[in-house]
């Protein structure tokens, strides 16, 4: 068939468009490379895994040997596989390891691609198992190495680049190297944004505001101080409850992830049950809190706590905290039950850990090398918000690193709009001196549960905890694993306990309103039970949220019902100008 002059026209302008494309893609990569060298940071090394398994290895020969063996052995294995393919032999069933980053037919239609999934594949297993079953290794040594062997597998998925990605390579040809003159405007635009660190966007950045699309629920700034400003809710019923409720978020995220939007916050739907819920949000750490402490911090919660009780002329109050801020209040709890002080009736703990023997995926940056470094990138005397994010992804780089880069930078596809994601990249920093305190006496140290803990110079325990608690974990929590926080809730033995195992993880098994109708919980007493798998064989388990399971327990701690007390003139309306504060738009 003789093509036509039309289709000669035609071919002439695709080729054009494409050649002004890749001119175009040249002029931003180096435009991209300027930037990202402004912010480079030097200590980072991405060949650190490699370094370390190599070194095991070389330590014993024989291991050495029988890795090497079993490696080559394995990709010989593959590339005979894949030349029977080539010479026409029926293919294999469809392979579903890899997961959604390999769903593209390309990767088992294409005998290459196939190929180049399998020894993927195949790698990445054989370095986890080496990490596994390699020796000299204590526990915690073994589960650093294996995350830097993750992250190193991670980054070089085949899909991250553009030569090895059949989904890509289509895209391009249909587009002319359109979708690359988008990603890279993009890919240039996320760093500029990060001053020269990549801040990768996770979600259409404009599509919210924080007071207007989340951060919803009315209410007033009624008191503020250096590091916190305390909300005070308006009431949604004619009557609430006298004793309020004050919740204390972790300072590590912005507290509205509690009052995400309409659906799915959990303020809105405590105001609409009948009480008067008060809520800390911590300020965006500069210079200026740079000697900010433990102590501090606490001190700052029992200045709301009494802020709290002015506004409503009450005696007592419930309180409630959330990771960290659960964390935060573990020995501030034990320090009033210690004094006898009775300011606080009850205590709610969301995925709070107090016992940190086993205690997730972030001990992995718990050791002091890792901590040496973190101090080394805080000479303000505070941790940028980006570096924490950073590490946060990092534990789930596949989902939030590496699938953006494809979707973003080489697709050139705007990221769908999502308010967690959105919530996500709202990042905060942290006072140097909290955050590697946090780190070194409760990752490391273990402080607290140690019996090892001092605050305002008194020690103390979780013994001495000795109000009525609620302690909920989450079955696939990453972060604050079900056993560490089961562990923790245990160590309180003069404290009444009612502890609630929910469906889902650190985010989605707490944010879970009952009229999603999502996941499942179990609740009951912890006596006797000495673990998690004990407790959860006679637990029943129960469909949906836990919302009101808590609900009909916090009420019996809330006292009587009275005229709803509205807050008087306040600072500000909510959502109050700390949580507006952004690190990439100072």
């Amino acid at each position: 068939m003789t093509d036509t002059p039309k289709d000669i026209e035609d071919l002439a302008e695709k080729s054009v468009a494409t050649a002004q494309n890749f001119a175009r893609i040249s002029e931003l990569s180096v435009q991209i490379w300027q930037a990202a060298l402004a912010g480079q940071d030097k200590s980072a090394s991405p060949g650190r895994a490699i370094e370390e398994i190599n070194k095991t290895l070389w330590d014993t020969p024989e291991a050495l040997m029988r890795a090497s063996t079993d490696f080559w052995l394995g990709q010989q294995g593959l590339w005979l596989e894949t030349m029977r393919r080539w010479t026409g032999d029926t293919p294999p069933p469809p392979d579903l390891r890899g997961g959604k980053r390999f769903a593209h037919k390309g990767w088992s239609e294409n005998a290459l691609f196939d190929y180049i999934k399998q020894a993927y594949l195949f790698t990445s297993e054989w370095m986890h198992k080496e990490v596994a079953e390699a020796d000299g290794l204590s526990d915690s040594e073994r589960r650093k190495l294996d995350f830097y062997i993750r992250s190193y597998v991670d980054a070089i998925h085949p899909a991250n680049f553009f030569a090895l990605n059949p989904e890509v390579l289509e895209a391009t040809a249909e587009q002319n190297g359109e979708n690359l003159v988008r990603g890279l405007k993009m890919l240039l635009e996320d760093i500029e944004r990060g001053k020269g660190q990549l801040l990768i966007r996770q979600t259409d950045m404009e599509a919210f505001e924080v007071g207007r699309d989340m951060a919803i629920t009315p209410g007033k700034v009624i008191w503020q101080n250096n590091v916190l400003q305390l909300i005070q809710y308006a009431p949604d019923t004619d009557k609430t409850y006298t004793r309020p409720l004050l919740f204390v978020p972790p300072w590590i995220n912005k507290y509205y992830i509690l009052d995400l939007n309409h659906k799915k916050s959990l303020m809105k739907y405590l105001v609409g049950q009948g009480y008067s819920v008060f809520i800390i949000s911590w300020v965006n750490p500069t210079e200026a809190q740079r000697d900010e402490t433990w102590d501090s911090y606490s001190a700052a919660v029992l200045e709301a706590v009494d802020a709290v009780l002015e506004a409503t002329g009450e005696k007592s109050l419930n309180i409630g905290g959330y990771c960290v801020g659960g964390t935060l209040l573990g020995p501030l709890l034990a320090y009033l039950g210690k004094a006898g002080d009775k300011r606080v009736a009850s205590a709610t703990l969301f995925t709070t850990q107090l016992e940190f023997t086993d205690a997730g995926e972030l001990q992995i940056f718990a050791d002091e090398e890792t901590l040496g470094e973190l101090e080394a990138k805080m000479p303000d005397g505070y941790l940028p918000a980006q570096t924490m994010a950073s590490a946060f992804n990092m534990l789930r780089a596949n989902d939030l690193i590496w699938s953006y880069v494809v979707n973003n930078y080489l697709l050139g596809k705007e990221p769908f709009p999502f308010d967690l994601l959105y919530w996500n990249a709202d990042s905060t920093g942290m006072p140097a001196r909290l955050h590697l305190y946090y780190l070194r006496r409760f990752y490391m140290e273990n402080a607290f549960s140690e019996g090892d803990f001092e605050l305002f110079n008194e020690a103390v325990s979780p013994l001495d905890v000795a109000v009525p608690i609620y302690h909920v974990a989450t079955k696939e929590d990453h972060i604050a694993p079900a056993t560490s926080v089961y562990r923790g809730a245990l160590m309180m033995k003069n404290a009444t306990t009612r502890f609630v195992l929910a469906g889902s993880g650190h985010i989605a098994g707490v944010i879970n309103p009952p009229a999603a109708g999502k996941y499942q919980y179990w609740a009951g007493e912890l006596a006797p039970h000495a673990t998690l798998e004990a407790w959860l064989g006679e637990a029943k388990e129960q469909p949906g949220s836990w919302w009101n399971d808590w609900d009909g327990w916090l009420q019996k701690h809330s006292g009587k019902l009275c005229a709803a007390r509205a807050p008087k003139d306040g600072l500000e309306d909510a959502p109050g100008s700390y949580v507006l504060d952004r690190f990439d738009l100072r």
